[in-house]
């Protein structure tokens, strides 16, 4: 898969098959789109290096590029949104997407904006291909118990610690991939030795407390029980996630390890005692372990590429 990152590097020769999109959240809507531009000849994605609405994001920038490729996207055009944002709507449509980007086949969502001000509309894009003789395909709405799917659906979801929901409306686990750094190193006195994962600024923060997970490490996979805040007990400066993988011994310092979030156990808090905050942590555990026996691990693009990326 090719990836551009400039709009005066877009030089296509040949016809390209294009998905148009923020595709914030890759969620089951948003491919609904990419699958119909992945069935023309050399599909393509078009979307942003982030949001134009600046909502946190649901997915990191690499694993946005992961999925697209397994989704059968053969270049992507990821642009920063503020190349874009005073382009006039018939501009975009004829000089970026005709004239650079080759399109003879556009692919988006019904809600599909464009242009300065968001004033390009369905109408005026039908109109804009139909003289150029580019086809166009405008993939209805995906919807779950009666609502259109949406990043935003999903993010309260995760704000309010429904993984459950959130996995539903994505269709794969929320998750992420992240490098292990340094922590205060007080779960190795616990018993209970821990990895540390900063969140990135800008990424969507799930509900605050603790969580059973599937965590892939070191071409692995091992269940987990991950809490997601600022540990109260202890203190944190900043917002963390860390995972006690009871079945995993070694150094992962510097190595990412992807964790999925399956489900929410409680919400943070402060415990008396560091013992106390041990009982609870291996009480924690054991549930993260019998949820685990039921969900089976998932598979995600990296699982399938070299073991050297995820070591």
């Amino acid at each position: 898969m090719h990836l551009t990152t400039s709009l005066g590097d877009i030089r296509e020769t040949a016809p390209v098959s294009l998905a148009l999109g923020a595709f914030d959240g890759l969620h089951r809507g948003h491919m609904a789109v990419i699958n119909a531009a992945v069935q023309g000849e050399n599909p393509g994605v078009f979307t942003f290096s982030a949001g134009p609405k600046g909502a946190p994001a649901v997915l990191t920038p690499e694993d946005k590029l992961l999925l697209l490729e397994q989704a059968g996207a053969q270049r992507v055009y990821r642009v920063d949104f503020s190349t874009l944002r005073d382009m006039e709507a018939r501009r975009f449509v004829e000089d970026v997407l005709f004239e650079k980007c080759r399109a003879a086949r556009l692919c988006c969502g019904e809600d599909f904006r464009f242009g300065r001000g968001a004033a390009g509309d369905m109408e005026l894009l039908s109109a804009l291909c139909a003289r150029a003789g580019v086809e166009l395909i405008v993939v209805p709405p995906v919807r779950e118990g009666g609502e259109k799917i949406s990043s935003t659906r999903i993010r309260k979801a995760l704000e309010e610690g429904d993984i459950p929901t959130a996995n539903r409306l994505l269709g794969r686990p929320f998750g992420f991939s992240l490098p292990v750094i340094h922590g205060k190193h007080i779960g190795h006195t616990l018993g209970t030795p821990t990895i540390n994962q900063a969140l990135p600024v800008g990424f969507i923060l799930p509900r605050f407390g603790v969580y059973a997970a599937w965590c892939f490490a070191k071409g692995q996979f091992y269940y987990g029980v991950a809490n997601i805040g600022v540990k109260p007990t202890v203190g944190s400066d900043y917002v963390l996630c860390e995972t006690w993988m009871p079945g995993f011994s070694g150094d992962l310092y510097g190595y990412p390890v992807r964790l999925f979030l399956l489900e929410f156990l409680r919400p943070e808090r402060k415990f008396p005692s560091l013992d106390a905050l041990k009982e609870e942590i291996k009480r924690n555990a054991l549930k993260a372990e019998e949820i685990t026996k039921a969900v089976p691990p998932p598979s995600f693009p990296t699982l399938q590429k070299s073991p050297a990326m995820l070591q």
